[in-house]
Parts: C-alpha cells; structure tokens; sequence
C-alpha cells in the first residue's frame, strides 16, 4: 500500500497593504489625541447646527438626524425677535470698544516698552495689578459715576473707558514690543524720524502679529460679552447686545430649541468666520508674545 500525501491547509493571509494605507494609519495614530480632541470640541457645535435646522418636534429627541431640514428656522427668528437691532448693538459695541482701545494701549505699551522714565517698574506693576482686579469689585462705584452722567441705560460706559486702554492688552504688546531690536528705533532716529513717527513707520508694521491678537482678543470679549450689557442696558430693549437678546429668547422660547439654536448659530457665525479668516495672525501674535 501506497501512502497519500495529505494536501497542507493554506491558509489566506491578509492582503499587504500599501505605502498610503501605512502612512494613514501612521498619521490617525500619531494624531489620535488631536482627533479626539477635535471630536470632543466639534460634536456640540454640529448638534447645535443639526438642531436649528430641526421641525419643533424632532429637536431634543432621540433623532439626532434632521428627518426635515427646515430651514425656516432663521428667517422665523427674525420675526419673533429684534435680532438686527441686536446685532447691529454689538457690532457697534466690540468695533468701536476694539478701536478706542488699540488706539489707547499702543502708546503706552511703547513706552513701557521703549522708553526709560523713572517709575516705569512701578507703572508696569501697576498694569498687571490692574489685570487681577475683577470688574465686579469696583462695579457699584463706577455705576454710580455714568449714572450721574446719565449714560446708564446704553452701552457708552462700556465703550468709553476703552480709551484710557485695557490692562490685558497693554501687557501683551508689551511683552511683543520688548523683543523687537532697538537697532530700528535707533536707525529712525538717525533718519530725522520722531518718536510718534518711528511707533507708526517702523514698529507698528513689526508688531502686526500681536495688534491682530489683542484685536481679536478684544472683539471676541466684547461680543461674548454678557455681564457688562446686563449691568449698564439691561433696562433699555433697544440696547441690548446678542448675549442679553439671547438669554431672553431662551427663556421666552425655551420650549422651541429649534429656534434657539437657530438663534445661537447665527450669534456665533460671525465670530467663526473672523477667527477662521485671522487664526494664522491670532496664533502668531500669541506665540510671540508669550516668548519672553
């Protein structure tokens, strides 16, 4: 008898993959943290963008997917509440807080920056020491100051101390203007150029990078901001900001989250669309100025 040779079981082996599916995976694995951050950050803002497009009944259900898109929602808000008359507010509240106070802290950041005066140490203290100082301290007293200027009731007492300039931003570009050589104030000079002349030909095109951060740190406070225009316009319909008109539509429309999230969309895209236009200019200004 003859022995037959049994066959050996071949076993499927799973196909190779190539030098771009490695370099995918190479590239989720090395970014896993980051991805999942993104996911983390980004899942509020799509649900809040899938559920202004939601019908009333489907919002906050179980149906995370519109079934309709009913994109109705932003013009029916329009109609239930004054939304121009506040966004107009804001806008003219974070344009013109923004402007008054890049006006206001370049100078003196320039010469806490440039110049040597006696008590300067002490000037610069009492910068930071005015960056400690919470609002609600000092809350009482100033109010009663506009009050006797008859300005409560509007926005102004929010605008006009801008141009005495704000610690925070003052401190920034100081911290950026300390790092640029005064070898070029020094060459201005030479050329004939005063201090006022050398700040606006020669520093200020250098120090793009931290005026757009404190620019953009300005106008995103203002717009967000919600404690000021409660304590100074709260009482005045016609005043009122996008955070003020937003707590009330919630607690007029709360049942309707389809429109308040309708609402939200719109109070938040604007800030979007600058941040994502100005992020290279943001991030650069806040790197530099964090290197000393």
């Amino acid at each position: 008898m003859t022995a037959t040779a049994v066959p050996e079981r071949v076993t499927a082996r799973p196909p190779a993959r190539g030098p771009r599916g490695r370099a995918t995976l190479y590239w989720i694995a090395k970014h896993a943290v980051a991805i999942a951050l993104a996911i983390m950050f980004l899942g509020p803002l799509v649900f809040i963008g899938l559920t202004a497009v939601m019908s009333d009944q489907q919002a906050l259900t179980s149906q995370l997917w519109p079934t309709t898109w009913n994109w109705d929602n932003f013009s029916d808000i329009f109609e239930k509440a004054p939304l121009l008359t506040w966004i107009s507010n804001t806008l003219m509240y974070s344009l013109l807080a923004t402007a008054f106070m890049l006006l206001s802290s370049i100078p003196v950041a320039y010469a806490l920056a440039r110049f040597r005066f006696r008590g300067r140490k002490l000037a610069f203290l009492l910068v930071i020491t005015m960056m400690m100082l919470p609002p609600q301290v000092v809350a009482v007293p100033v109010y009663l100051v506009w009050a006797r200027f008859h300005l409560t009731g509007t926005l102004w007492p929010l605008i006009i101390p801008m141009l005495l300039g704000d610690a925070f931003s003052i401190f920034l570009l100081r911290q950026f203007l300390v790092t640029i050589p005064r070898e070029y104030s020094d060459a201005a000079r030479v050329d004939g150029c005063g201090e006022f002349r050398t700040l606006i030909r020669v520093i200020l095109p250098m120090a793009r990078p931290a005026i757009a951060a404190v620019a953009l740190f300005q106008f995103f406070y203002c717009w967000n901001d919600y404690y000021g225009p409660l304590l100074y316009a709260g009482t005045d319909l016609d005043n009122w900001t996008l955070s003020l008109g937003l707590a009330a539509f919630r607690s007029v429309h709360r049942v309707q989250w389809n429109l308040t999230m309708a609402a939200t969309v719109l109070a938040m895209a604007p800030v979007i669309v600058v941040f994502f236009f100005a992020q290279k200019a943001f991030i650069e200004g806040v790197k530099l100025t964090g290197v000393k």
